[in-house]
């Protein structure tokens, strides 16, 4: 009987750094072939964009297979499991198979898959590996105040505490196998003291946890954690347990800005800060087309943190264009937004 392929599932929040912990993975495979599924929120494909552009040997279109529609929990039957049985069926399988999850997606189901007799006698999940983003964690966006949140329940009875992102950052710790507090250069001793704190509060007993910035983390200490998480999902909690592990994806949304050529990519910067701080805005990536470049420039922000830089040479076949996908919580201004970042 041939070996199970190990599945790691690469987890965290939008803008976490699970894309660039992945091309680290890459570089570090020391000879493995990996196989890749990126999942993402929005139309765009920007992760998927970022990996098949980074000129890395061995990272190419053959090794990676996108899933678009968002959150890998919600089409599992329907998506994730062909995809993963194309995988195996190859003529060479891959030695490793990487899932990097939407931001938004739960953890649990997607092990919970893996327990499926077409997938279980072939496939075992090696870990589940959590990305934190330390900065993000240390300002208190995802974590809220148990007490003050008891004390305004008690003062009125008609509120109920539901924090869609609380509740994915949470279960997203409880699922992990491994947790990466990532972007630590970002931070000083004592916020980093206080992500430490949050994020240790929230891991199951005897979890790894390592520091990172960049996304640094050798293949090594990543890949061959032999956890068989589909074999203890009972003690994997969620806030979301039932039948489905069903989860709310109205609390989201996404819309992409279309943009023309973007001859000052500083002002863009300052505009995409100004909206993120003026809308309910999580996360923006994308693509800009920047005239008298012949390389194509990247775009991504985590609320007012940004990052620029020029990553590949458009393609003879593309078309050079500025787009930007925007993510945050339902109900977004999007004229509003649009308008903004046009300037």
């Amino acid at each position: 009987m041939k070996p199970r392929i190990p599945a790691t599932v690469i987890t965290g929040f939008l803008g976490a750094g699970k894309t660039t912990l992945i091309r680290h993975l890459i570089e570090t495979a020391n000879g493995r072939r990996l196989a890749l599924i990126i999942n993402e929120f929005g139309d765009l494909g920007v992760d998927k964009e970022l990996l098949s552009g980074c000129g890395i040997d061995g990272c190419n279109e053959d090794n990676l297979i996108e899933l678009s529609n968002g959150c890998l929990c919600c089409t599992v039957a329907d998506e994730f499991l062909p995809t993963i049985q194309k995988l195996l069926d190859q003529p060479s399988p891959p030695d490793h198979i990487v899932i990097e999850t939407s931001g938004l997606a739960l953890p649990r189901p997607l092990v919970k898959a893996f327990d499926w007799p077409e997938v279980r006698s072939r496939v075992t999940v090696d870990g589940v590996v959590a990305v934190v983003d330390t900065p993000a964690v240390a300002e208190g966006r995802f974590a809220f105040d148990p007490d003050a949140v008891a004390d305004e329940a008690e003062a009125d009875g008609a509120l109920a505490h539901d924090d869609a992102l609380e509740e994915l950052f949470e279960d997203q710790l409880a699922c992990a196998d491994l947790v990466i507090l990532n972007k630590t250069d970002l931070t000083d001793d004592e916020t980093l003291g206080q992500a430490l704190a949050t994020v240790q509060g929230g891991i199951r007993q005897g979890v790894s946890l390592i520091r990172a910035d960049h996304g640094r983390v050798d293949g090594q200490v990543v890949l061959g954690l032999e956890a068989a998480a589909e074999d203890d999902l009972a003690a994997r909690p969620s806030h979301h347990d039932g039948p489905h592990d069903d989860h709310d994806h109205d609390d989201f949304e996404s819309f992409i800005v279309d943009l023309g050529p973007i001859a000052d990519p500083e002002a863009l910067e300052g505009r995409v800060r100004a909206a993120a701080e003026a809308h309910d805005i999580l996360r923006v990536k994308g693509f800009l087309d920047v005239p008298g470049k012949p390389l194509r420039h990247v775009l991504q922000a985590v609320g007012p943190r940004i990052e620029r830089y020029f990553d590949r040479p458009w393609k003879a076949d593309e078309a050079r264009a500025s787009r930007l996908v925007v993510i945050g919580h339902h109900g977004l201004d999007r004229p509003g937004i649009a308008t903004l970042l046009a300037g």
